[in-house]
């Protein structure tokens, strides 16, 4: 075998749970903006979604007390954005205002949807039991919103230490699921 030992802090950048997103929030009178990658599907109807957030970070003490976000799905054109806004804290930066995002009323949050990007789920909490011991949310979509215009969105990885990696290329193969 010609492998080697691979470090255990850096086994997340090998599994990491999907694009990239901008979850953002309302709370103490404006929108905020967050990047997150550590989220994963839960389940399918109702669609849930567990998201890690440390409880160091402005968004945490939002979503605890509102209970309620939007998961924006940007592409691959906004990534400077995606790092920028996750290099920022919400504390002390109207990122909206700062990185030029686009906010639009949810249908059934108050946290804004991110018009630039191609997909936005609004978002309420719907199980805080991880939350203490994980930091994790359990989300559930509750009006999801995408722009039919883009076929194969190419998104963005987070792979770890500050590497990306972009989706390339759709593939579609026969599927029995429905």
């Amino acid at each position: 075998m010609n492998k080697k030992s691979y470090p255990l802090g850096k086994v997340y950048g090998l599994l990491e749970p999907g694009p990239v997103v901008l979850l953002t929030t309302y709370g103490k009178g404006r929108n905020n903006v967050m990047t997150l990658s550590w989220h994963m599907m839960m389940d399918f109807e109702p669609p849930l979604v567990g998201c890690v957030i440390s409880n160091r970070n402005y968004t945490f003490e939002i979503l605890r007390r509102t209970k309620e976000c939007v998961i924006n799905i940007p592409t691959s054109e906004l990534v400077k954005t995606v790092v920028a806004c996750g290099n920022a804290s919400g504390r002390r930066v109207d990122k909206f205002k700062k990185y030029h995002l686009t906010a639009e009323p949810g249908a059934t949050v108050k946290a804004p949807l991110i018009a630039e990007c191609y997909a936005n789920l609004e978002c309420r909490v719907v199980d805080t039991r991880m939350v203490e011991r994980y930091c994790m949310f359990v989300l559930e979509v509750v009006k999801a919103w995408i722009d039919p215009a883009r076929k194969w969105a190419r998104t963005m990885h987070h792979m770890g230490k500050g590497k990306f990696m972009l989706a390339g290329s759709g593939l579609k193969l026969r599927s029995k699921m429905k």
